[in-house]
């Protein structure tokens, strides 16, 4: 039931009997709050060392269209480890890979690997890996049919 709703059955209910106001907060608190928080689903983070943050922060949002989660940063190299080595890959999936790779390849973006349908089944993937500034892979996806 939608937090209006139960609002005002809560003032109907507590119109005939006030010990219905104390025991209706609490659910109509729940409903508000389930209401209002973002929905979003299991997310990876990851956390990427790089030798010039801020020039990788540009490239990355013009050249694959990624934005800056304030509470998950690049990190830039230290402790002896440097920015580029290909320790992992970046997997991010998109509504339309081939416009998806057309724009990186205009913002100067590296292809490793070019645009690629792989099946399995009835399904598969139309994917192409990209090489930011500092040698990072990330495998671009789409979902397919076949």
């Amino acid at each position: 039931m939608k937090p209006v709703d139960l609002a005002r059955k809560l003032r109907r209910e507590a119109a005939f009997e006030p010990a219905a106001l104390d025991r209706g907060k609490a659910v109509l608190m729940a409903a508000i709050r389930q209401e209002i928080e973002p929905t979003r689903g299991q997310t990876i983070v990851p956390q990427v060392p790089y030798e010039n943050v801020s020039a990788a922060l540009s490239f990355l949002e013009r050249a694959f269209g990624f934005r800056e989660i304030p509470t998950a940063r690049l990190v830039s190299a230290d402790g002896g480890k440097s920015g580029g080595i290909e320790s992992q890959y970046i997997s991010v999936y998109v509504d339309d890979v081939d416009a998806h790779y057309q724009r990186a390849v205009a913002a100067g973006a590296r292809i490793a690997n070019g645009l690629r349908n792989y099946f399995w089944s009835d399904e598969g993937h139309r994917t192409y890996e990209a090489l930011d500034p500092e040698g990072h892979r990330s495998r671009f996806n789409q979902q397919i049919r076949s």
